[in-house]
């Protein structure tokens, strides 16, 4: 895996500047100069546990993907998956399972934690912990449970196949998609017009123009985050996140402003 790979490599190079920074100038003025951005990383994680944790999870399940036997994976994600059939067996282990996995073996990874350690980390800072895990289970769950709703009723009126009762879906993108609704209604300005029209061309365009039941659901999750998220609003107002010193980055302090 190219990002873990990326990661673990910058991870030692940093440590071994630190360590030969106490004989060697050069690596010292190379830490000193690296040190105020790893604070900030440092910090910004700290500010998110909920979504950098389940980073982890979601990264260390794809290293399974990528180096385990292929048929043992397509045979977990099976019986993981929120299809039909899993979910008349057994609905709450499979929606928790389900939450574990990036599909199509760990295909966007990489644009899978961008996402999740930028907007969703933000949006973690602005309502708490508590309430961006409420509002990414909303999404997955209700979600999941609403594109079931729709897989059931379109076989059963003869609009798909069979077949689609015993599909493969898993993945973290419903919980995603809830979090950055969540974060894009609290945003103004520019950015909000950012996010609006991102999920506008990430979530629904996909609906309009291919039609697909794994699209439905993103949307699905989409309204079912944001609905939470209004919710959770409507019963405490959003935290003031913590003091980042965001201008030396050439951004701006913050994106409520």
């Amino acid at each position: 895996m190219i990002l873990c790979s990326v990661f673990v490599l910058v991870t030692v190079v940093w440590y071994l500047l630190r360590g030969l920074s106490r004989w060697w100038g050069p690596a010292g003025r190379a830490v000193d100069f690296g040190r105020p951005y790893t604070r900030f990383v440092h910090r910004w994680a700290l500010a998110a546990p909920a979504t950098f944790t389940y980073i982890v999870v979601f990264s260390s399940s794809t290293l399974l993907q990528r180096t385990g036997p292929p048929d043992l994976i397509d045979v977990l994600t099976t019986m993981q998956s929120t299809n039909l059939v899993r979910l008349s067996a057994s609905p709450l282990v499979v929606l928790a399972d389900s939450a574990l996995w990036v599909s199509d073996r760990g295909a966007f990874l990489a644009f899978y934690v961008f996402v999740y350690a930028t907007v969703v980390a933000w949006g973690e800072q602005r309502y708490g912990t508590p309430r961006i895990i409420l509002i990414g289970l909303c999404g997955h769950v209700l979600g999941s449970l609403l594109t079931a709703l729709v897989e059931y009723h379109a076989i059963t009126n003869g609009l798909a196949p069979a077949r689609l009762a015993f599909t493969t879906d898993v993945g973290v993108s419903y919980i995603m998609v809830a979090g950055v609704a969540a974060a894009v209604i609290l945003m103004r300005g520019r950015w909000r017009a950012t996010g609006v029209i991102a999920l506008a061309v990430g979530v629904g365009a996909p609906v309009v123009f291919t039609g697909t039941i794994w699209n439905l659901g993103h949307l699905l999750a989409t309204m079912c985050g944001l609905a939470a998220a209004v919710i959770c609003l409507r019963i405490a107002p959003p935290r003031t996140p913590p003091a980042f010193d965001l201008r030396r980055w050439g951004m701006s302090p913050s994106v409520t402003e």
